[in-house]
């Protein structure tokens, strides 16, 4: 029997109706795993490769004909996803598909109604979709109601897998999973949908942890694939570039490479030669790359992503065109970026919507002509997430990424004469067309803020627990099981020293006063950080949020506009504007994430390589070839170490964010021995000053001081003094743990060894 003749009647009937002629290759076999097997499943493909009818048309199927624990109720599919827009999308479709069946959906998070809620729990059944945030209040305050809300659970599906495995936010799910495993007393089957995990392996283990069923892997290589990809670099002032012809960068270029993936150059020629440039010569390419075209641009920052949401705004005005530029990020109001959202999908109109990294997971947003991304993104997963955006229904996926510099001045130092952004943008798509490469996840070791939230939380859902029962429960999670029971120890005596904990007569623990401040608020039920926003209003609408309460009068910028302060209400966080004319800077603060050394090490090899890349339009071309002439110059291919003049010095590691941090440490416990004072950085290189030494003599006494030492230990990198707090719950907790935690999960010395010895 064939897989589609296995699906349940409706499913069948909805794939005539959609007129599909056949099911993908990860949808059969998906199918046959999930039809034929017990197995834990993940499917790790592209974006739109029909992951979720990969999973959704066998589970609706299965429970269609019901399964063995449907008799015990409760919901029988628990699927969780890190954006109540993307359960919002989802729970629209699956609503559709499941319209003339019996099986209920629900979905539940923040800005779901308490009705639609008490409804769903007065006859749990069917599939909830939820928020990690919202499945721990549940847990907390619903313990005792687990059973008959999950007594007929199958399946967990984790949507959009890779975005929380680096985070405690995945970690967050893996404890809640764990949890209602030992409450119902069974394993339950998981499957996780992603587009862009690295190392399956490294996933598999992850989706797996504490789990006793094998798990089956499926990918969609050995499936041609075909990007249209072009690069483009100006600096903010304007510069002449001897240009090649536009033509040696246009037309049907492609790039044969080992993983099935061709590169065409983008064939349109969108800033005509000898065409004279406007006030800002990049945005007005990217104008002429969005216009008249449903399009996402991105940013890698909110700042940018306003800044570019009123630059293209105003072009627009200047050329007479309608206003068809939108914002999206998660400062906004839900209703400003469901309104783009929507109005993405719209045939009929062109939308263009300046975003940030809320549109690059999986809400379905229509066929999109064109990604444009503005400087290049930190990882080759964000590139690959982005990218997939565009090209839906058989269409080639199609990305111009738009570099702006500022122009160095001709004697600056060599490490601000190197294009970074652009050879990152460069390694990014070398590295997966060449290799295959996505970034493999990291895992925490010592995830302490974790620990402390959910030290609370199963006291606040079970009670007064003894120690050993608590730290027993503690450690079975997965995320825990790395952690020494000493440090564990020392974490509880410490809750208990601070209040966060109270020992009762019996020896028991309970919440203590302290825990009780933090566990009564609802922003306890997240793992990661979360501000002390001011709501933003204009009349009766919500614009967004902004960190700090400026004074009456000051002006700022928000959802693409500027605004004045009218009013403030500080006891309620509000603040009331008008909109006024102009175009304002609105700042936030935040990480913008961890870049990989392997991208280090490709943006090397691009910086000392000769060889054209097709992709490239002729200013980023005239660029490189720029930068590639001074790093020849400056011997960069061969040498670690460039000297400035006089006594000063510019090391270029090419390390990751972690070993670079790392590599910092070392040369400041030797600075003495090194002879080095002075010392500055940037993410890519570091200066400083040093006497009696050149450029080999200083990487030979360096080696010898880390053998001397027996190698590089990170603990003893971490001062005494220091309290790296960086997690959500981290202020909380005592500074020698901290130290450890960061020691273990924050440096990394093996690549810094590998670099300085190779």
């Amino acid at each position: 029997m064939t897989v589609f003749n296995r699906f349940a009647p409706i499913i069948r009937d909805y794939i005539y109706e959609n007129g599909w002629h056949e099911l993908r290759p990860v949808q059969t076999r998906s199918a046959e795993v999930i039809f034929d097997s017990e197995d834990n499943l993940l499917i790790c493909s592209s974006t739109a490769s029909g992951k979720t009818e990969a999973v959704f048309f066998p589970i609706i199927s299965s429970l269609l004909t019901g399964t063995p624990h449907m008799s015990s109720g409760g919901f029988s599919v628990l699927y969780i996803a890190p954006l109540k827009s993307l359960i919002n999308d989802q729970y629209r479709r699956i609503s559709d598909l499941l319209s003339l069946s019996e099986i209920p959906v629900t979905h539940w998070h923040g800005d779901v109604g308490t009705s639609h809620k008490k409804k769903a729990l007065k006859d749990p059944r069917g599939i909830l979709q939820i928020t990690p945030e919202s499945l721990e209040s549940m847990l907390i305050n619903r313990h005792s109601d687990i059973v008959s809300i999950f007594g007929a659970l199958e399946f967990v599906i984790i949507d959009e897998m890779h975005s929380m495995m680096n985070a405690d936010r995945g970690l967050q799910v893996l404890c809640q999973i764990s949890r209602i495993e030992s409450i119902l007393g069974r394993d339950i089957r998981r499957i996780g949908l992603s587009a862009t995990i690295g190392d399956t392996a490294v996933g598999t283990k992850w989706l797996s942890g504490g789990s006793s069923r094998e798990t089956v892997v499926l990918t969609d290589e050995g499936i041609k694939k075909r990007w249209r990809v072009a690069t483009e670099h100006f600096f903010v002032h304007d510069r002449s570039f001897s240009r090649r012809k536009a033509e040696e960068n246009a037309g049907e270029k492609s790039i044969n490479t080992p993983s099935n993936v061709s590169i065409e150059a983008s064939g349109e020629e969108i800033v005509k030669e000898g065409e004279k440039p406007k006030s800002d010569a990049g945005y007005e390419f990217i104008y002429k790359c969005i216009r008249n075209k449903s399009c996402i641009v991105f940013s890698n920052s909110r700042e940018e992503t306003e800044f570019a949401t009123a630059t293209l705004r105003q072009i627009a005005k200047r050329q007479g065109d309608p206003e068809r530029v939108l914002i999206h990020h998660g400062n906004l109001s839900a209703a400003l970026r469901e309104d783009a959202e929507d109005k993405l999908k719209q045939e009929d109109d062109k939308y263009t919507v300046c975003a940030t990294v809320t549109l690059e997971l999986g809400i379905d947003i229509g066929q999109l002509e064109r990604i444009v991304q503005i400087e290049s993104p930190s990882t080759v997963a964000g590139f690959l997430q982005r990218l997939g955006r565009s090209g839906r229904r058989d269409a080639p996926p199609e990305v111009i990424t738009v570099i702006r510099e500022e122009e160095p001045l001709p004697n600056a130092p060599i490490g601000q004469l190197i294009p970074w952004s652009l050879l990152r943008s460069i390694a990014i798509i070398k590295l997966y067309t060449e290799e295959r490469f996505i970034e493999p996840p990291r895992h925490k070791l010592i995830p302490l803020s974790l620990a402390f939230q959910q030290i609370l939380s199963l006291l606040m859902s079970d009670g007064e627990m003894k120690p050993s029962t608590l730290a027993h429960r503690i450690l079975s999670m997965p995320p825990f099981e790395n952690i020494p029971r000493d440090v564990l120890k020392s974490l509880m005596s410490f809750m208990v020293e601070k209040d966060f904990m109270e020992k009762t007569e019996n020896g028991g623990l309970i919440v203590g006063l302290e825990g009780e401040k933090i566990t009564s608020s609802f922003k306890f039920y997240a793992a990661f950080k979360d501000s002390e926003d001011f709501t933003v209003r204009s009349g009766s609408e919500e614009i967004g949020t902004i960190s700090s309460c400026p004074p009456i009068g000051e002006r700022f910028a928000l959802a693409g506009r500027a605004w004045e302060i009218e009013e403030t209400d500080l006891a309620r966080r509000l603040i009331y504007v008008k909109p006024i004319d102009g175009k304002l800077e609105v700042s936030w603060p935040g990480d913008h994430g961890e870049i990989h050394t392997r991208i280090l090490e490709k943006m090397r090899q691009v910086l000392t390589d000769s060889s054209p890349l097709p992709y490239l339009k002729p200013n980023a071309a005239a660029r490189l070839e720029e930068a590639r002439m001074l790093a020849r110059n400056a011997g960069l291919g061969e040498n670690l170490i460039v000297r400035l003049g006089g006594d000063s010095y510019c090391f270029f590691p090419w390390l990751g964010t972690r070993a670079f941090r790392t590599m910092l440490r070392v040369l400041g416990k030797y600075a003495h021995d090194l002879g080095i004072s002075a010392m500055e950085h940037t993410p890519y290189y570091i200066t400083f000053k040093m006497r009696g030494a050149n450029e080999k003599s200083f990487l030979e006494k360096l080696r010898r001081l880390i053998r001397r030492d027996g190698g590089i230990d990170a603990h003893s990198l971490v001062g005494k003094s220091e309290s790296p707090a960086f997690d959500k719950y981290d202020p909380y907790l005592p500074s020698d743990l901290l130290r450890i935690a960061f020691a273990s999960d924050r440096l990394d010395p093996d690549e810094v060894l590998t670099r300085i010895f190779e």
